[in-house]
């Protein structure tokens, strides 16, 4: 067998977001404008507790007030890749990673938390 690889005329995702050390402080409308997002890649791994990352379709969520629409978590000292075969649309992407799932929850994870959206 060998390995082959064929060029794809339209790329599964347009943007990809990384932020090197997401806190509870949000990283606001990524995209810039709507769109889908297909994966979310979360690197926990330099954390001794497990990080919630909450995703807001929001421009300008209030971290702790508003709810999110999807919380994903990462186990302590792990690294988690979330990848959708649908896609998940949104009128505006933010984020931000935690310590504390749901809603309430403002304290930022004690280490750098490498987070990465691939996104349209």
């Amino acid at each position: 067998m060998a390995l082959t690889t064929t060029p794809q005329p339209t790329p599964l995702a347009a943007v990809l977001a990384v932020q090197t050390s997401a806190t509870a402080a949000p990283d606001l409308n990524i995209t810039g404008a709507s769109g889908s997002w297909f994966m979310v890649d979360i690197d926990n791994t330099a954390n001794a507790a497990v990080t919630y990352v909450k995703i807001y379709d929001d421009a300008a969520p209030t971290v702790g007030t508003t709810e999110p629409d999807w919380v994903l978590r990462a186990d302590a000292t792990k690294r988690v890749v979330y990848a959708v075969s649908t896609s998940v649309a949104f009128a505006a992407m933010s984020f931000a990673a935690v310590t504390t799932p749901g809603r309430a929850g403002t304290t930022s994870p004690v280490s750098a938390v490498p987070v990465r959206v691939m996104a349209t």
